[in-house]
C-alpha cells in the first residue's frame, strides 16, 4: 500500500509549488512571529525537534516556539492546560501562526502540506506489518487524523494518564486514519484538507 509514482509526483509538485508561494505570502509573518517568540519565551523564537520522516528517516521540524522551560516538565505530550504554553503561545496555537515555519520544511522536500503528523521517535518508528505504510509518504503539516484531533490538547487534558491515553488509544486510531488516507488518495482530497484547516472545519 503506497502511493503510485505519478501520485507521488503529483504530490511533490503540488507541494513545491504551494510551499514556495506561501513562503512568499507570509515571510513576513513569520519573521514577526519569531520575533515575538523570541522576546516572550527568551530563547530563539524557532523551535526544531528530531522527529520521525518518510521511511523512519529523521529530519527537523521547524515551527514557531510557543513554550518556555519549566522545572520538572518534560514530556513529549502536550495538553491544553500545560503550564509551559505561553500566553503568546496559545494564541499562535490557535491561529495555527506557530506552524507556518513548516513551509521550509516541505520546500525542503522533509514534509508534505497533508500526511500523518511527524511523531518524535518511540511512535511511528516502532509501527510494525502493514501499518509502516504510513511511512511511506512524507509527514504532513495536516490531514484527516490532525482535524479529526484538532482538540487533541483539551482531550488529553481531560485524562487522568495523558500519555497513556495517548499511546493506547489516539494513536492507533491516527494510524488507522491515516492509512485509510494513503489507500484512497487524491489531489482534490489534499486540497479539501488543506482547506479545512485554514477555514478551521
Amino acid at each position: 500500500m503506497a502511493l503510485s509514482r505519478t501520485q507521488a509526483a503529483t504530490k511533490r509538485g503540488f507541494d513545491v509549488l504551494g510551499a514556495a508561494l506561501g513562503l512568499m505570502l507570509t515571510w513576513w509573518l513569520i519573521l514577526f512571529a519569531w520575533l515575538a517568540a523570541t522576546i516572550d519565551t527568551r530563547q530563539n523564537g524557532f523551535f526544531t525537534q528530531s522527529r520521525i520522516g518518510r521511511d523512519g528517516r529523521l529530519f527537523r521540524v521547524i515551527k514557531i516556539r510557543t513554550m518556555r522551560n519549566v522545572p520538572g516538565v518534560d514530556t513529549t505530550v502536550t495538553t491544553g492546560a500545560d503550564p509551559r504554553i505561553t500566553k503568546l503561545g496559545r494564541f499562535l496555537r490557535k491561529a495555527k501562526i506557530d506552524e507556518l515555519p513548516q513551509l521550509i520544511n516541505v520546500l525542503r522536500g522533509d514534509m508534505s502540506f497533508v500526511g500523518p503528523r511527524p511523531d518524535v521517535p518511540g511512535f511511528a518508528d516502532r509501527l510494525t506489518g502493514e501499518d509502516r505504510a504510513i511511512l511511506s509518504i512524507r509527514p504532513g503539516i495536516t490531514g484527516p487524523a490532525t482535524l479529526k484531533y484538532r482538540d487533541e490538547e483539551a482531550i488529553l487534558a481531560g485524562q487522568t494518564d495523558p500519555e497513556a491515553y495517548n499511546r493506547d488509544v489516539i494513536f492507533p486510531d491516527k494510524v488507522r486514519v491515516n492509512r485509510e488516507y494513503i489507500e484512497n488518495w487524491s489531489l482534490s482530497a489534499d486540497i479539501r484538507y488543506i482547506w479545512q484547516t485554514i477555514a478551521g472545519r
